[in-house]
């Protein structure tokens, strides 16, 4: 199971009610935070994430929005006492903009820190987790990242493997660790690996061929949305994408699950969006500060979006989103 709890959903600034950039993802004990919005320790203190977990921090571009956030969690953790390694991966001229930033506010790290920089098709390992990045276009040095949870060993057929005279038990485990047992392989006995759920996260980008590429097949798309399928003049000239822009994206890919975030302002009822971008592809969702989804093999659920919310944050009683 995978659990993407979205912190920050606003485009450009925050609002009242929602914070810029940022969306975390966590398989098992391990968490990837995506985009680092200003403010997001303590949106991550209200959650039921820890960001002391924090494996690995994916930095799309450097606007501020997305960016402004990261020096204030490095001395967070710091001052928290953490101790284990971060790896921080992200666009040309990350490093030198948080050097900038750290040097300036005369930040300390105290733990092993990494810092990566990427252009795009990169591949990389943190803990059970492996990381893709892709090129996206935002007139910006600018990445999406692919997020993939660890595979899973298939289902033994225990009565299979019992009628071929393997005793139940130490035998059993042995299979299990690709080891064969008294002229038993393991693939006569053991399902095909199941592979593990993915998420691709776009960050900022217009409309284009990177994105449904690198997330064709993945289990759920995050697109930015910054304006409605009538605004697509604004997206063109401001390098971002309206909802159905999205939608045709995640048509493209085939992937099986559309959450919409960034998306501005002006849309007091985000709902409008999300229906605009379902006459596409139906398998859509929005997402707003703090909802936390669940995707398994089987679904992807909202799960528990009121249970540590602060007052005021997802204020879309009236506009649930169709799950």
């Amino acid at each position: 199971m995978l659990e993407i709890l979205f912190l920050g959903t606003s485009a450009g600034m925050p609002s009242r009610h929602r914070m810029t950039s940022s969306i975390a993802v966590r398989d098992g004990r391990d968490v990837v935070l995506m985009d680092c919005g200003e403010g997001v320790q303590r949106q991550l203190m209200l959650s039921p994430f820890s960001f002391m977990k924090i494996k690995i921090v994916l930095i799309t571009h450097m606007h501020g929005d997305h960016f402004f956030g990261l020096a204030p969690l490095l001395q967070t953790m710091g001052m928290s006492g953490r101790n284990d390694p971060l790896t921080v991966i992200g666009p040309p001229g990350m490093i030198a903009g948080l050097e900038a930033m750290m040097g300036a506010t005369d930040g300390v790290v105290t733990y092993p820190l990494e810092l990566v920089e990427s252009s795009g098709w990169d591949s990389y390992t943190v803990g059970t987790l492996r990381v893709e990045t892709y090129p996206t276009d935002h007139g910006v040095p600018s990445i999406g990242f692919v997020v993939r949870g660890r595979d899973l060993p298939g289902r033994l057929d225990k009565e299979k493997a019992v009628s071929l005279g393997i005793t139940r038990g130490p035998d059993f485990a042995r299979l299990k660790s690709g080891e064969a047992v008294n002229g038993v392989t393991p693939d006569q006995v053991i399902g095909p690996t199941v592979k593990g759920l993915s998420v691709s996260y776009t960050g900022d980008t217009r409309a284009c061929d990177s994105v449904a590429k690198a997330s064709e097949g993945v289990d759920v798309l995050i697109h930015e949305c910054t304006y409605g399928a009538d605004d697509a003049a604004h997206a063109e000239e401001h390098n971002h994408s309206t909802s159905v822009q999205a939608a045709e994206t995640a048509s493209k890919a085939g992937v099986r699950h559309l959450i919409l975030t960034h998306m501005s302002n002006r849309y007091d009822n985000r709902s409008v969006l999300s229906a605009e971008a379902r006459s596409v592809f139906p398998c859509t969702d929005h997402a707003d500060d703090m909802m936390l989804f669940e995707v398994t093999a089987k679904h992807v659920v909202l799960r528990n979006s009121d249970q540590f919310q602060q007052v005021g944050v997802g204020d879309h009683a009236d506009d649930s989103p169709r799950l």
